[in-house]
């Protein structure tokens, strides 16, 4: 399986850094066919929120085909404007992916897309009226961690993605290989063990 996660400049460090983690982490404790990398526009290094450096593994031209994508959030409004960034975004969720998933304002993206029409998601706390606001054919959760929603997942903010992707891991192998990789990342799962902090349809 091949886990692309979107960056670009200023995006939120841990939006990125968190999902990495943990699938990393669980391909170190068993999901060995895993490969977890990140892509950006181009293979220029990007400047994330805090002047954190990073270079993208991979580019919208040279990455492998992405079975579960997960697209953050941060400085997201010029994102939003740049149609090569949606239409990519759109092409991978509608001719490769079989997860779609993203973390806090990354939300904005995927509905800019197309991708969240008429579907129940959550985003940070602080753009959930925004969110809203501009697209009204969403259904926004306040309160949540995270929301599936067919093969979307959408999370809130920032280290909610964490939490997300833990579940993620317990969905695509077993909940006790999440259990494990939280354990390993000395991290307190809020969902272990029951998922009431969600919503799944």
């Amino acid at each position: 399986m091949n886990i692309g996660i979107y960056v670009y400049e200023n995006s939120e460090v841990l939006d990125f850094s968190g999902p990495f983690e943990v699938f990393s982490t669980a391909k170190r404790l068993g999901a060995d066919h895993w490969n977890v990398f990140t892509v950006g526009q181009t293979h220029e290094p990007i400047s994330a929120r805090g002047g954190f450096k990073h270079v993208p593994m991979y580019s919208f031209t040279d990455h492998p085909p992405i079975d579960l994508l997960v697209v953050v959030g941060g400085i997201h409004h010029d994102e939003m404007d740049k149609a090569p960034v949606i239409d990519w975004i759109k092409s991978v969720a509608e001719q490769q992916a079989t997860w779609v998933t993203s973390v806090c304002t990354g939300a904005f993206l995927l509905a800019r897309a197309g991708l969240l029409a008429g579907k129940k998601v959550t985003t940070h706390w602080e753009d959930i009226p925004a969110l809203q606001e501009t697209f009204e054919e969403l259904t926004v959760v306040p309160n949540v961690r995270w929301v599936h929603d067919g093969y979307v997942v959408t999370s809130a903010g920032i280290s909610a993605g964490i939490d997300m992707s833990l579940w993620l891991v317990s969905e695509l192998t077993t909940r006790t290989l999440a259990e494990e990789t939280a354990i390993q990342m000395d991290y307190a799962w809020e969902n272990a063990p029951q998922d009431d902090q969600f919503i799944t349809e």
